[in-house]
């Protein structure tokens, strides 16, 4: 029997969690645990409970400002770094007392104290550790690539990343792409509920994060500047957000826009079930479950342009709207195109199952996570 099978990640990281529950779903002889510094704290709820097998790192929740914000990213990284030597010598600790763990180490923070303690492990950066951060700091590429170089095999949701590994990274790095699966079973739940409801589509949705990157104020903007505002409320959902940055998109919103923040899968499932047309127009994308889910769903999406739609079968890339923010009017074309596209229920090819469904990609994952156990 291999193991224990331990998540090195933040333990409210939602994207580590997701992969956490469906190892503990689909693994049920395997001893899974989670490697932590992070359980809470800035605002964020809290994911683990008492069922949960949780080791603790140094949890520097309490050393961290009580919402998340430009400082407070900047904040927690500067403890991260001022503790980080106890916490790789707390993880090589760790690692001698459960010989022959396997560690998968999700973001790159966490694939960098891997490296440092010296385990091996499977690492899974987040799309903005290869695609944006690298080009920003030298510091940062250095350490990423070192950190890469030295994983068993490293984990991305799209070519783009891999690509992108590859350009900076001067050693070899064992890259694999395996998508970011969706829970295809609540989401049939959640359309199935629908249904009963016979409710006509109608609601505009928002679910990234309440960030610039995510540019959320440029939506409300050019809804703000449609003929028909009054009458196109938006939903926003988002799993995290900078404080200054959503009291700005606030004082832009009309008094019938709904601002729920973090909700369930679940919910957030009957949320866009119920919808007409998700919005998801970041600066940079990689792979985002959330656009997949939103199509899974039935809903019509609004992309800019971005690689990862290239990969996507046909049935998805009929429900997604390529939108131009410098066209006058994008928003208001897409509300039309989106009422057409929704008259018809998704019906997901057999390319698209495959490719989509979380029990599939886990399975890609745990060949590789158990590939030398």
């Amino acid at each position: 029997m291999p193991g224990p099978l331990v998540f090195l990640c933040g333990a409210r990281d939602f994207h580590a969690m997701d992969w956490y529950r469906r190892a503990k779903e689909l693994l049920p002889g395997v001893d899974i645990c989670i490697l932590t510094d992070l359980i809470e704290g800035e605002g964020f709820e809290k994911l683990v409970d008492h069922a949960d097998k949780l080791f603790k790192l140094v949890i520097i929740d309490k050393l961290l400002l009580a919402r998340q914000s430009r400082f407070g990213n900047v904040w927690r990284n500067l403890i991260k770094l001022l503790v980080f030597p106890v916490q790789v010598a707390l993880v090589r600790r760790f690692a001698r007392r459960n010989p022959g763990a396997i560690y998968y180490a999700h973001a790159m923070y966490y694939l960098l104290l891997g490296m440092a303690a010296r385990i091996p492990f499977v690492g899974r950066p987040q799309g903005s550790d290869v695609l944006i951060k690298p080009y920003r700091s030298r510091l940062f590429r250095y350490f990423a690539a070192r950190s890469l170089a030295s994983a068993q095999a490293v984990i991305v949701d799209s070519e783009r990343m891999r690509k992108a590994i590859l350009e900076f990274c001067h050693a070899p790095v064992n890259v694999h792409v395996i998508r970011n699966g969706i829970d295809l079973k609540s989401i049939a739940a959640a359309m199935s509920q629908a249904k009963e409801g016979a409710a006509e589509r109608a609601a505009i949705m928002s679910v990234r994060g309440c960030t610039p990157l995510y540019r959320i104020r440029e939506i409300v903007a050019s809804r703000n500047a449609s003929t028909d505002r009054t009458r196109t409320p938006i939903t926003f959902i988002y799993p995290f957000y900078e404080d200054a940055y959503r009291k700005a998109v606030s004082s832009l919103l009309l008094p019938h826009d709904r601002d729920l923040g973090r909700v369930e899968k679940v919910q957030m499932y009957g949320l866009m079930a119920a919808a007409r047309l998700v919005i998801s127009i970041p600066v940079s994308d990689s792979s985002p479950r959330s656009v997949f889910e939103a199509v899974f769903c039935g809903c019509a999406v609004a992309i800019t342009r971005q690689p990862y739609y290239e990969e996507l079968p046909d049935c998805m890339k009929a429900r997604i709207l390529l939108v131009d923010l410098e066209r006058p009017g994008w928003f208001e074309r897409a509300l039309e195109l989106a009422a057409e596209i929704t008259r018809t229920p998704y019906r997901p090819s057999e390319r698209a199952l495959e490719a989509f469904d979380q029990d599939n990609t886990f399975m890609e994952m745990q060949a590789l996570l158990f590939a030398k156990a």
